[in-house]
This record gives structure tokens, C-alpha cells and sequence, in this order.
């Protein structure tokens, strides 16, 4: 007992030690400035902390490790507070861990309630941070022996359990919601087999021989889609609200997340405890926390992914959580939990820190440090947020004429930084297409970006549980529990439809003649491509195809059950995966978990030619940037994008677009020094290329 007293009071010692540490001005000043990086980054679509953090490692040479650690993790736990600005305001995910928050955020900025949801965002986000701060205090001596103990079998079973979220993503139609995310696991395996140097549907690319990036598949299922509606309906997001409206929905935004209090925490220990788990990815976690919300909250069926306030609390204050938890195994093992966390661990090295025991006895003091960075970082991030929340909310009543070019041009930007490739682009764009296309049929998106993000999690740690274990490892207790839960949540929702139709034999009488509709087209095109995929994988590697096999088959008899309940069941009966929809809405079920389109009001004729002048202004600015650069593309599409579709006056078009130039051309030409790909007129008069960009 004695000991334990010292250990106790040797800590709180540290941790005492440490606040004073990084309250000294100098290291808040760099602490905040690391913070408002953060937030710029979060703000701008597909940057992330990664880039940030590995731009600011070298400026860390000639710091101490506290303030090294201040400005480092004041930049990666803001990015977090910054993401969802954009998933709100314009649907557009900041980066991949804010996604989630694209599903109620969006919604709530369409119907005016903006500066509700981001303070909600904000809010969350501060107590979720906070919480993981708390948890990575706490739980280091702790976790210590919990994370030797957890081999590749538990690792796929957590990845098993995320993946079994599909039918709670799904919403009404966890058929097609199974075979979106059969497809995102088969795209997810795209490149070489880890397992036999396989090259898996490549197609003679080398672009796709190490896979397809996630952020421009994020970019082109989540963000293209909603700009793309947003030019259809030629409308701004939301109406005009006055100044008193916003600071009262900011106001409601902190009341929402203080009464719903234990929700951030069950979400805070999601956030914090998976984060803390390396090789499950900070990608996954918010829709982990989204699925245990819908599943858990009174009422959530029916209001999730319309505009509740519940489901952007739960995404963000895991979304914060993780960063804490990231930092254990990175602190107590030197395995980074996270990609952040592995360039972080340059730092360990720059300053002539080893993770490991050292950071828990003679460094314990560093280790507080960054504790207190987390916490005060989240503190400032939301501060910061606060006092420009106004002005963000105002955003969302832009005519759309000011709103695409600009945030088109940084979807582009932010697509080309995943590889710096041309092939990210092409991604972007026939991702956009297939997301807004899904959109339009109604298909859930959330279940195919959890097959990309988890795909190959899965089929790695499968190889290595079964190479090392054979299949013992199925009865490790704590495999055995969460493959328990991971049925039990796919077989639910089949359950509870069985009873909903009164049994199977009443089920089994709700059958008729076929009956063809033209939405259904979409559902034999995906089951077309899927089965051409398998078709391709025939000829592999028995190692290399069995995977993608089971997966395509999966996925083919879900679409195929989907498109035969489309076909032959009697309206009336079709609440699962039908056509009826006032039918659905009718019996109370549960709703379609995505951002619906809200184009009613527009005919089809117009939706098709205007959802195609849409990508052919995409092709023409890629066209555009392939012949003289990034840079003045942007300036020539801003001016024809509003001179077109406005046509707004001249001043306004090109102070715009000079500004436009400007910021792309100092942030991301001079500031990072983003390499920009060759261009065709830079290779014909080379004295061109003092032009930036190309």
C-alpha cells in the first residue's frame, strides 16, 4: 500500500511539474501557434495532421522537448476540431475521421442550423479531447500489460466487430448496405497481395500497384456528391439567418452536449480505447461511435442521418478522443497507434527520447507534458473556433456561385496531396461519380467507406492469425466475445425485419411477378461489377483470390436478394429494400442512413443534364491543369465557373479569383511546397516554367 501511496504521489508530482512546464509563455506561445495550424489544416479537405506534423518536425531541431511536443501535438489534436468546419458547412469531410459528422451535420446547415451543429462540434470535440488526455494520464501504467497481451487475432476481431457496423449504417436497406461494403473491401485489396506479390485488379497501372489512397475515395463519395446537388439545385445551403439566430444556436449547441453528457463519454471511451489499439486506423472510429449511438439512443432510428444534433456529438467527441489514446502505445511501446504518431515518434528521437519504460519513470515528466498539450490544445482549439463561428455559419448562405469554385479548387488540391499523383485525381473524380450516383438511388455510403477503411486491416491480420495460430486463436476469449457481438450485430437487423413482416411464412406470401423500374438499373450495375472483378480473380493465387472470393460472393448474393425484393415484392410489403418508400415511413421503420437528396423539386431531365455539366466542369478543370498547371487553372475556372453560371458582376469575379490564386500559390506553393505534376505547355516552352505550377 505504501508503494502504491508513492507511485501516486511520484505522478502527481510529474504532472504538477509538467503544467508548470508548458504554462511558461514562451511554450504557450508555441502550443497556440501549433493550435491554429491545426485548425488550418482541419479546415481545408484532405491535408490532415500528417502533413502538418511532418512540415513542423524540422522546426523542432533547436526546442526543448517540452516545447517540441507543445507545438507538434497543439497542431495534431486541433486538425481534429477543425475537421468537421467543412463536413457542416459544405458536406465535404475535412479529413477522413470527420466523415461521420457529413450524415447529421449537413442537414442541420441545410435547415439553418449551423452555428448549432459546429458548437455542438466544438463542444464535444473540447470534452472528448479533454476525456482523452484524462484516459492517456490515467491508463499508461495501466494499458501496459492489457496492450502485450493483444496479438493480430484480437486486432481482426476489433476490425471484424467494426466491420459488422454495415447493418446499422444501413439504415432501410441493410442488403445493399452488406454489398457497398463488400465492394469497398474488394477496392480496399486493390494493389499488390502483402501475401504473394500478386498484382490484385492493377490493370497494368502502377499508380494502383500500392492501392488506392482513401482520401480522394473520401473526397469523391462524400464531397463531390454534395457539391454536385448544390449546383443542380442552384440554391445556397441555407437560408439568411441574422446574428442573434447564430449565437443562440451556439448557445443550444453547448446546452445539447452538456445533456447529452454520457454520451460524450461512452463516445470519448470509444474514441479513446480503439485509438489506443495500433493498426485499426483513426478512420473508423467515428463511424464506431456513430453505430453505437444510433444503436443506443432513444429514437436515433428515425432522426439519425436527418439533421441530429446526437449523431455530430457522438462522430466528434470520439474524433478528439483518439489522439489520447493514440499516445499510448506510442508512449509506452514505441508503436505509434496512428499515422501521426509515427512521424511523432521523430521527435522521440530528435531530442534523444525511447519510448518505453523510460517515458513512465524517468521522463514521466515529458510524458505530462503532453497531457497538458492535449488538454489545453483542445481548449484553445475551441476557443478559437468560438470566436470565428459566426463568420463560418455565414458561409452556408453564400450563393453557390461563391461557394464551388473555391472549395472545388481545394477538393482538387486536397485529392492530388494523398500521392501526389494524377492517378489520385482520376480516383476523385469516378469516386464522385459512383458516390452521387448512390446518392441518387439511395444507397448507403457509410458501409462502403468502412469496407475501404477496414478491407485490408482484415485480410492482413487473418493471414497472420492463421499462419501463426492455425484457428485456435478463434477461441482466444477475447476474440470469442467480440465475433459474439459482431454476428449478433449483423443478425439483428434481419431479425427484427422478419418480425416487422410477422414471420417468415407471412413474409414468404408477399411476393409477385417481376416488375422492372429503371432505379433499378443501378443495382444490376453494381452486381455487374462486382462480378467482374471476381471474374479477374479467378486466375490468382489460391492465397491471393480467396479473400476477394468470399468477399464478391457476399456482396453478390446481397445485391442479387435486393434486386429480387425490388423486383417481385408487392409494394406494400417492401420495407427492407423496396421501392416504396411512404410505405416504409408509414410503419414507423428506420430511416435511410445517408444525406438524402433534396432535389425534388427539380425534374429528372434537368437533374441528369446539370449532375453532367457538373463533371464536365471537372473534366475541364483537370483537362485545364494537365496543359498549364494547378495554379492558373484555378484563376480561369473561378472566372468562366461564375461568369457561366452567374454571371456575377466583374469586380467581384476577379478579386476572387486573384485572391483564390493568391492563397493556393502561398499556402500550398510556397508554404508546403506541394509538387505539382509536369504540364504539357511547361514540356513544350520550358521558359514557361517560372509560371508556379507548371
Amino acid at each position: 500500500m505504501e508503494g502504491f501511496g508513492a507511485e501516486a504521489a511520484y505522478m502527481a508530482t510529474s504532472a504538477a511539474k509538467a503544467f508548470i512546464t508548458i504554462m511558461e509563455p514562451h511554450r504557450l506561445l508555441f502550443l497556440a501557434s501549433g493550435c491554429l495550424m491545426g485548425l488550418v489544416l482541419g479546415i481545408v479537405p484532405g491535408i490532415g495532421g500528417i502533413t502538418g506534423i511532418a512540415m513542423l518536425l524540422p522546426f523542432t531541431f533547436t526546442m526543448d522537448p517540452y516545447s517540441a511536443f507543445a507545438l507538434l501535438l497543439g497542431m495534431a489534436a486541433s486538425v481534429s476540431t477543425g475537421d468537421p468546419i467543412p463536413a457542416v458547412l459544405f458536406g465535404v469531410p475535412g479529413g477522413a475521421a470527420s466523415a461521420a459528422t457529413v450524415l447529421d451535420g449537413f442537414p442541420m446547415a441545410k435547415r439553418g442550423e449551423a452555428g448549432r451543429a459546429l458548437s455542438a462540434c466544438y463542444m464535444s470535440s473540447l470534452m472528448g479531447g479533454i476525456f482523452g488526455a484524462a484516459l492517456l494520464a490515467i491508463s499508461i501504467p495501466i494499458l501496459r500489460p492489457v496492450m502485450l497481451y493483444l496479438g493480430s487475432p484480437e486486432l481482426l476481431a476489433f476490425a471484424i466487430l467494426g466491420i459488422s457496423m454495415v447493418a446499422v449504417l444501413s439504415g432501410n436497406a441493410p442488403l445493399r448496405g452488406v454489398a457497398a461494403a463488400c465492394l469497398g473491401i474488394m477496392i480496399a485489396m486493390i494493389g499488390s497481395d502483402p501475401q504473394t506479390g500478386t498484382l490484385r485488379w492493377t490493370f497494368d497501372s502502377l499508380y494502383l500497384w500500392d492501392g488506392l489512397r482513401l482520401t480522394p475515395l473520401l473526397l469523391g463519395i462524400f464531397a463531390l456528391p454534395e457539391l454536385c446537388d448544390l449546383l443542380i439545385g442552384r440554391t445556397t445551403i441555407s437560408k439568411a439567418i441574422n446574428k442573434a439566430d447564430i449565437y443562440k444556436g451556439q448557445w443550444q449547441g453547448v446546452k445539447d452536449c452538456f445533456q447529452n453528457w454520457w454520451l460524450i463519454v461512452r463516445c470519448s471511451w470509444i474514441g479513446g480505447g480503439v485509438g489506443a489499439i495500433p493498426g485499426i486506423g483513426g478512420s473508423v472510429i467515428d463511424w464506431l461511435a456513430y453505430g453505437h449511438a444510433l444503436k443506443t439512443e432513444k429514437g436515433a432510428k428515425q432522426t439519425f442521418g436527418k439533421g441530429d444534433v446526437r449523431g455530430v456529438i457522438a462522430s466528434e467527441s470520439s474524433n478528439n478522443a483518439k489522439e489520447g489514446g493514440a499516445l499510448v502505445p506510442t508512449v509506452a511501446f514505441g508503436v505509434p497507434g496512428s499515422a501521426s504518431m509515427a512521424i511523432l515518434l521523430g521527435a522521440f528521437l530528435i531530442h534523444g527520447l525511447v519510448p518505453g519504460p523510460d517515458m513512465l519513470t524517468k521522463h514521466l515528466d515529458v510524458t505530462y507534458t503532453m497531457v497538458w498539450s492535449i488538454a489545453i490544445a483542445n481548449i484553445l482549439g475551441a476557443g478559437l473556433c468560438y470566436a470565428f463561428s459566426p463568420q463560418f455559419a455565414r458561409l452556408a448562405t453564400l450563393r453557390y456561385t461563391l461557394i464551388l469554385p473555391a472549395v472545388l479548387g481545394i477538393v482538387y488540391i486536397g485529392a492530388f496531396e494523398a500521392n501526389r499523383s494524377w492517378g489520385d485525381l482520376v480516383a476523385l473524380l469516378l469516386f464522385g461519380v459512383l458516390g452521387w450516383l448512390m446518392k441518387q438511388h439511395k444507397w448507403p455510403r457509410p458501409p462502403l467507406v468502412l469496407g475501404l477503411v477496414l478491407g485490408d486491416t482484415i485480410e492482413r491480420y487473418m493471414f497472420i492469425s492463421v499462419e501463426r495460430y492455425g484457428f485456435s486463436w478463434l477461441w482466444r476469449p477475447v476474440v470469442a466475445v467480440l465475433l459474439i457481438l459482431a454476428i449478433a450485430g449483423l443478425v439483428r437487423p434481419v431479425i427484427e425485419d422478419i418480425r416487422r413482416q410477422g414471420g417468415v411464412g407471412r413474409m414468404l406470401t408477399t411476393f409477385q411477378a417481376p416488375q422492372f423500374h429503371p432505379l433499378q438499373l443501378f443495382t444490376i450495375a453494381f452486381i455487374c461489377i462486382i462480378g467482374m472483378m471476381m471474374v479477374v480473380a479467378m486466375p490468382w493465387h489460391f492465397s491471393a483470390k480467396l479473400v476477394p472470393l468470399v468477399v464478391g460472393t457476399i456482396g453478390l448474393l446481397a445485391a442479387g436478394v435486393s434486386l429480387f425484393n425490388d423486383l417481385c415484392r408487392k409494394p406494400a410489403a417492401a420495407r427492407m429494400e423496396g421501392l416504396a418508400e411512404k410505405a416504409q415511413h408509414e410503419i414507423g421503420e428506420t430511416v435511410h442512413m445517408d444525406i438524402e437528396s433534396d432535389l425534388a423539386h427539380v425534374p429528372v431531365r434537368t437533374i441528369a443534364a446539370r449532375a453532367l455539366l457538373f463533371f464536365g466542369y471537372l473534366l475541364a478543370f483537370m483537362a485545364s491543369m494537365a496543359v498549364i498547371g494547378l495554379i492558373p487553372t484555378a484563376g480561369i475556372f473561378v472566372i468562366a465557373f461564375m461568369r457561366i453560371e452567374g454571371p456575377e458582376r466583374w469586380s467581384l469575379v476577379l478579386t476572387y479569383a486573384a485572391v483564390a490564386v493568391l492563397f493556393i500559390f502561398l499556402i500550398f506553393d510556397q508554404f508546403m511546397s506541394i509538387p505539382w505534376p509536369p504540364t504539357l505547355l511547361g514540356q513544350l516552352v520550358p521558359a514557361l516554367k517560372f509560371i508556379p505550377s507548371m
